[in-house]
């Protein structure tokens, strides 16, 4: 048997290069590149076996190994947000991979990792790890876990991971590494992988198999439904008088758009999106009723309520997309769900219908051939979708071009510059509620909000992966100041890299979205400003002098302020055409006003105080057992 005589890093770092995906007879890179911080526990290990796949060889040389493209980030949690991007991008066909000192640089990543796994996207995880062989213990950054010897900060990593492993010796990383690549590019198991690396090991050689660095193609598969799983779903839906559609993410990751643009013509059924089914259908097909949910509108909740089926299409029915379980109140309302995963598919009591998003609806589409919804049906959803889109106009029409935005506003401005190209990324704050509500998606991967873990400080590195994966078209990174605060340091990586991402930086004085629940639970907005400390130590001081234009200036980005709704038009598509690095600031009206957004009418569940003495608390309690009182089960 032939072998090559390489380093543990060495060897992983080579046969990551020879991986594919395939679907639908394309090709792409597996691990297209890797995300890296260094320090002693992967400097001398990964980091230079990436030095040796760093370039390709001169032209007219024998081939060497392929290239494996190193990316340089500023903090490890950002570096896992990026890779998240890069792999929605591109439909979790290809990944990054991360790599890590030990400790700190471990544990930074755990937050990133539980992002990528609760939202079903492959990134590869390499940290470092304190040594195998234990030749003086404790060492440096080592946590000691009196009743576990083989106990290190990267077991933090195991709940957040779809794979774990330890790779204590170089042997073991044959079927580990393996393991790793079936769960990175298998639809229904896919999240953070994680190869926790011995610092020891990876400097350690081996006389690895050839067949080890052999090209792998891992090919994606599209599952079709069961025949007695598709016949029961069918049967549902010609039973049905008033059915939904609710499009999850699954649509998105299994390409199916178009697909379910022809399922709904044809049968008429109207779709509602959650944040990660957004785009789905475009805004103005005349299913498209918009997002549903405690962030939707008020077209697709009232449907939702009076819905006697409900089709849930690569959905995981978080509380968000349940209304906390009050949403849809039809007494005899019953579920079918295509998901690509038995867990998914049988949430709601559903019938389960596992197969990929795109193979059932096309089954689907096939034996309801001729069967369309009743046509009162079919005029009600449009009235009211014409008349949500009225509201919209509404919110984002400006009465003064010379006056601050509401933040409506800002997205309204945008709305008239953008075309399909475009990529708008949020996931944490008051954004994700007006982009749900009101954004006007144009393309299938136009709206890309994370919102399954919704994590401050995903927008901006997230944003770096997406253009990665989208050469040349126009990114946005929408943020409000508290998300900015989070994690701005990826700027410099955009920065380093030319990645012409655009930033629009909205200065609330705040946490806007937290400020408006606070009030609406009964803590009366208690620390949620961004003031200075007043007499009976609130926070409702002054605005902190903070200048966060500044601040991305300093980082290397072009800063454009808008003080006015006119300013923004010019700022905005100057940002739009601009080849370089770009930031927007402009700041809002205040925390109580900054939305503008009409209400979705959908409750979420956040109990409040059951005792307190102050009255906005007790009333509070008042609304919320009303609410309770409509909760339900789906049995």
């Amino acid at each position: 048997m032939s072998t090559r005589r390489l380093t543990t890093a060495q060897a992983l770092v080579a046969f990551l290069a020879r991986q594919f995906t395939e679907r639908d007879g394309r090709r792409h890179r597996l691990v297209a590149a890797t995300w890296g911080i260094f320090g002693h526990g992967n400097v001398a290990g990964i980091g230079q076996a990436l030095v040796e796949h760093a370039t390709a060889p001169p032209p007219g040389t024998p081939p060497g190994p392929p290239v494996m493209p190193f990316l340089q980030g500023r903090n490890e949690q950002a570096m896992v947000h990026a890779a998240v991007g890069h792999a929605r991008q591109s439909n979790r066909l290809s990944a990054h991979a991360v790599t890590t000192s030990i400790g700190p640089g471990a544990t930074n990543l755990v937050t990133g990792a539980a992002l990528a796994t609760i939202n079903r996207l492959p990134v590869l995880l390499l940290p470092g790890d304190t040594f195998a062989t234990r030749p003086a213990d404790p060492v440096l950054q080592q946590l000691e876990v009196p009743w576990a010897g083989d106990v290190s900060v990267n077991d933090t990593l195991r709940p957040v991971s779809a794979y774990f492993d330890r790779i204590t010796r170089p042997e073991a990383l044959v079927p580990a590494a393996l393991a790793a690549m079936r769960v990175l590019s298998d639809p229904a198991a896919t999240g953070a992988v994680t190869l926790a690396l011995p610092q020891d090991v990876q400097a350690e050689a081996y006389d690895w198999p050839e067949e080890f660095f052999a090209e792998r193609v891992w090919r994606v598969r599209r599952p079709r439904p069961d025949t007695a799983e598709l016949d029961a779903a069918v049967r549902a839906v010609r039973a049905a008088r008033r059915p939904l559609v609710v499009a999850g993410g699954g649509v998105h990751h299994s390409a199916a758009e178009s697909t379910l643009d022809a399922f709904a013509a044809a049968t008429g059924i109207p779709v509602a999106s959650t944040q990660a089914g957004k785009g789905s259908l475009r805004y103005d097909h005349p299913a498209d009723v918009g997002g549903i949910g405690h962030t939707g509108t008020s077209t697709a909740n009232h449907l939702a309520r009076t819905a006697d089926l409900v089709l849930g299409v690569g959905t995981r029915y978080t509380d968000f997309t349940t209304a906390s379980s009050t949403l849809f109140a039809h007494p005899g309302v019953r579920f079918v769900n295509l998901n690509i995963t038995g867990f998914d598919a049988h949430k709601m009591a559903a019938l389960p219908l596992v197969a990929d998003a795109r193979e059932g609806l096309e089954q689907l589409a096939g034996a309801l051939t001729g069967h369309t919804v009743p046509a009162p049906y079919a005029d009600e959803y449009a009235r009211l979708r014409a008349g949500w889109d009225a509201r919209v106009t509404a919110a984002y029409t400006p009465a003064d071009e010379n006056a601050r935005p509401t933040q409506a506003q800002v997205l309204g401005v945008l709305d008239t510059l953008v075309t399909g190209d475009d990529i708008l990324i949020n996931a944490a704050g008051s954004l994700p509620g007006d982009l749900h509500r009101l954004w006007r998606t144009r393309s299938r991967d136009q709206y890309h909000v994370e919102y399954g873990y919704s994590c401050m400080g995903y927008e901006i590195p997230a944003a770096i992966g997406t253009a990665l994966a989208a050469p040349g078209r126009p990114v946005w990174a929408l943020v409000g100041d508290g998300t900015y605060l989070m994690n701005p340091t990826e700027l410099v990586t955009a920065v380093q890299e030319r990645v012409p991402i655009k930033v629009v930086v909205v200065q609330n004085h705040g946490y806007a979205s937290i400020g408006g629940l606070s009030e609406a639970v009964g803590a009366e907005r208690y620390g949620t400003a961004y003031r200075y400390r007043a007499p009976d130590t609130t926070y409702t001081g002054d605005p902190l002098p903070v200048d966060l234009a500044a601040n991305a200036a300093s980082l290397g980005m072009r800063v454009l302020r808008a003080h006015t709704v006119r300013d923004l038009r010019e700022a905005l598509a100057d940002a739009r055409a601009a080849t370089v690095p770009t930031c927007v600031y402009v700041e809002t009206e205040t925390a109580d006003t900054v939305s503008g957004a009409p209400a979705s009418e959908a409750w979420w569940d956040v109990p409040v105080a059951e005792t307190a003495t102050r009255t906005s608390a007790v009333k509070a309690r008042e609304e919320y057992d009303r609410h309770v009182a409509a909760r339900r089960r789906h049995l």
